[in-house]
């Protein structure tokens, strides 16, 4: 099999290693022009950029052309002059030439802070067809800048100016890139409409063309080869994992095993001082595709460079790529950004997808709100607003009288029933890789041992039980492959110590009695007398659940003041020492690993990583009696969730909330196994899956029909369909890399049975697989087909 390459020698550090041998081009990207676009100024002592006298700070932003990701985008020369980007009304922007794309890439933000960001791109092609990309439906988190949280982007800013006042919440431009459909060139990109609140801004785009001669076999380049702080034990040895995305820049219509590679192919760094431990595989790409392997090495450093081999199946070196910048795997953590600022999830993170949430508190006593509301905020409901008005208010009332405060719930509060090795089995069954103790909610009450912080906890107060301690202790010796996860509210709502700090729905201070009966101020059953919440209060009890409890996730909430910084270099340290890998997500006041949408999802395909939290009940995360069983998540739509959050490189965390008792009720059981029963056969297409570069789903099933979803393994590609396959058969309208030999088993309760017979459209790439009824039938919820490469 031949690789395009361009014909020169490699010079310098390739020529140093490889002598002789001919270098894979540059992944390519070309700025498009967008000057006969720009309507809006984002940045300078006259922007407006969010239409309310909202502006970045001008010295932040880069100017001219600038490289992100080894992308090349073309900024202003100046952000005080003129305007600087596009809000988007619909603009029409014609490329000069139609164009087959592979890869098209945004520098963008929402002008909003809280609603979605409207953002679809139309993109026409020659051929009259036209498809839709949206950077992020239904999630908040794309916004310039976002109260309390911190988010990854290409840009950060530390503060934006409102009305010439500094803001102090971290504003961003992000970056995304989609891939593109290749069947057509493209003529044109049209923006999305005008938005009446929370409006689209383009910064820049950017294009990877595809290549289109097709006699030398797959045009391969390099997309990225990125040092990462992930790392693996290998003999011994502690390797660093070096992320390389390796893409066939041929148009997809080209698809066949000459344009392919179709055999192991090992990939390798090479450079200075670096020893490649154990290469990455590729045994499968096709036109318009992508692959990531971790290719893990040990000796990188922090100003050296090196370039990526790539060997056939017969061992021979077939191509290597330009140079790529090196970074050392970060051992010791220090407390600053930009040491912390490296960490990223961990690989077992990665490959878990699927964890539980558990919501647990005195809350879970009364267990009671009205539609669209936690129940877990009971605390605070119930004063939003004190009278007739409030149906927490009225229920209160109602059920408890005036004269029971929240307090009086403490010794309620029992878990007389909870049984922490039933729990992790539970887990376990249901199919879930990690799960999320809520640790301590906005009231302040923790279920862990807080020392001399505070005694308003489950251990001196109700149940009298170290509830942390005994569920991880209990899962790190009965199931130690299920990671431990810990949330943690940052503020609390009525913490006299918070005070000084308050904001928002966190003001601190004693809590108003709801009733106006005495005492007019609650009290804050447990506090002891502290000097600063944050010194001695936050961060020991954080340092508590990372070194004492051995925490992998610490899932914070809601941010706002903190000693992040001191606590994350503690938490990663204390690990490394260990030899684990832990994760702490975007909620903690400072630059995340993960992004973590609340009961909402991404509309496309992340790059980096992300989590969906959605409670079982569709409107809460503690337990809500309000709501009938019927109600909650069943199988069907855990696993069509968890499917598609998977295809667009996310995690699932679902949660559940016990009763006061700590019993896990039967309905939420029931449902949690229902899923469990799913994933005991068809987890193979969720786990340890990577998603699939030009979509997560079919673009064109039948109407009303739900588009089946993909995944993929060096070894396989699943389709993952959300409608029962009628009269024995499975129709994907998009092209697939599947090839004459590859094998294609459907997966179900029996095990994969014998391999389909199948068929694919040459001209349109339309896959139809033929599946027997009584097969189809033996499933519930989703059906799962597994393409087993056949490798030359």
């Amino acid at each position: 099999m031949a690789i395009q390459t361009v014909l020169f020698l490699l010079s310098g550090l390739c020529a140093q290693f490889l002598p002789g041998l001919a270098t894979l081009p540059k992944y390519p990207s070309q700025a498009l022009p967008l000057s006969a676009l720009l309507n809006n100024k984002a940045a300078g002592s006259h922007a407006n950029f969010d239409g309310v006298g909202g502006a970045y700070d001008s010295q932040f932003l880069p100017t001219g052309s600038w490289e992100y990701d080894g992308l090349t985008f073309a900024l202003p020369s100046s952000w005080e002059e003129n305007d600087d980007n596009v809000l988007a009304t619909g603009q029409v922007l014609r490329l000069q030439n139609p164009t087959y794309l592979h890869e098209l890439h945004f520098l963008y933000a929402g002008d909003g802070t809280g609603t979605p960001v409207l953002s679809v791109f139309t993109l026409k092609f020659a051929d009259g067809s036209s498809h839709q990309v949206d950077c992020n439906v239904l999630v908040y988190a794309k916004n310039w800048w976002v109260w309390a949280n911190v988010n990854r982007a290409a840009i950060i800013t530390p503060y934006h100016f409102d009305k010439a006042l500094k803001n102090l919440n971290a504003t961003n431009i992000f970056e995304w890139s989609t891939s593109v459909p290749s069947e057509s060139p493209v003529e044109s990109i049209t923006f999305p409409a005008r938005a009446e609140s929370n409006r689209m801004h383009v910064f820049g785009l950017s294009i990877t063309p595809s290549v289109t001669d097709t006699t030398a076999g797959p045009a391969l380049a390099v997309r990225r080869a990125r040092f990462t702080t992930r790392w693996e034990d290998i003999s011994g040895v502690r390797a660093q994992a070096v992320e390389v995305t390796l893409a066939n820049l041929l148009p997809s219509f080209t698809l066949a095993p000459n344009t392919s590679i179709t055999s192991a192919h090992t990939i390798e760094l090479v450079g200075p001082g670096i020893q490649t431990v154990s290469p990455g595989v590729v045994n499968r790409l096709v036109p318009a595709d992508q692959a990531r392997v971790d290719v893990f090495v040990t000796g990188s450093q922090a100003t050296g460079s090196a370039v990526v081999q790539i060997r056939d199946s017969a061992g021979n070196v077939v191509a290597t790529s330009a140079e790529f910048p090196t970074s050392p795997l970060v051992e010791n953590w220090t407390p600053d950004a930009d040491s912390l600022s490296l960490h990223e999830t961990p690989s077992w993170w990665n490959a878990a997808k699927y964890g539980i949430f558990v919501h647990w508190g005195i809350y879970s006593t009364p267990a009671w709100a009205p539609p669209s509301r936690y129940a877990e905020w009971y605390d605070w409901d119930i004063r939003q607003p004190p009278n007739s008005s409030n149906p927490t208010w009225e229920h209160h009332l109602e059920t408890y009288s005036e004269h029971v405060i929240y307090d009086d719930f403490i010794p309620d509060f029992t878990a007389s029933k909870f049984n922490a090795s039933a729990w992790v089995d539970l887990f376990d069954r249901a199919g879930a890789k990690y799960f999320v103790l809520v640790t301590k909610h906005h009231d302040g009450f923790a279920l862990f041992d807080t020392g001399n912080t505070t005694n308003r906890n489950s251990v001196q107060l109700g149940p009298k039980r170290d509830l942390v301690a005994e569920l991880l202790q209990t899962a790190k010796a009965e199931k130690p492959d299920l990671h431990r996860g810990t949330y943690y509210s940052m503020p609390e709502w009525f913490s006299p110590d918070f005070a000084k700090y308050g904001f928002g729905s966190w003001p601190g201070g004693l809590a108003h009695n709801a009733f106006n009966v005495s005492p007019a101020l609650e009290p804050y059953t447990g506090r002891l007398n502290i000097s600063d919440y944050l010194d001695d209060l936050q961060l020991p009890q954080m340092i508590d659940l990372a070194v004492t409890y051995d925490t992998e996730i610490m899932w914070c909430d809601i941010g706002g003041p903190n000693r992040t910084l001191d606590f994350a270099a503690t938490f990663y340290n204390h690990a490394m020492a260990q030899g684990r890998q832990v994760t702490m997500n975007d909620r903690c006041g400072f630059l995340p690993d993960f992004d973590t949408p609340e009961y909402a999802t991404f509309g496309s395909i992340q790059t980096a990583k992300w989590e969906s939290s959605e409670g079982m009940d569709p409107f809460s995360y503690g337990l809500n009696t309000a709501t009938n069983a019927s109600q909650y998540k069943n199988g069907t739509t855990i696993i069509q969730t968890l499917v598609d959050i998977v295809s667009k490189n996310g995690n699932f965390l679902l949660d559940i909330g016990p009763t006061a008792e700590g019993e896990i009720i039967a309905p939420m059981m029931d449902n949690l196994l229902d899923a469990g029963a799913w994933l005991d056969f068809a987890g193979d297409c969720v786990f340890d899956t990577e998603y699939w570069f030009p979509s997560s789903q079919d673009f064109n099933p039948p109407a009303g029909v739900e588009p089946p979803r993909f995944t993929t393994t060096p070894n396989t590609f699943c389709v993952v369909a959300f409608a029962q396959p009628v009269d024995g058969k499975l129709t994907v309208n998009k092209r697939l890399p599947v090839l004459a030999g590859d094998n294609i088993v459907f997966l179900h309760p029996q095990g994969p049975g014998s391999p389909l017979t199948w068929t694919v459209d040459e001209k349109t790439g339309r896959l139809v697989i033929d599946v027997p009824e009584s097969e189809v039938k033996t499933v519930k919820y989703a059906w799962a087909f597994q393409i087993q490469y056949k490798l030359d």
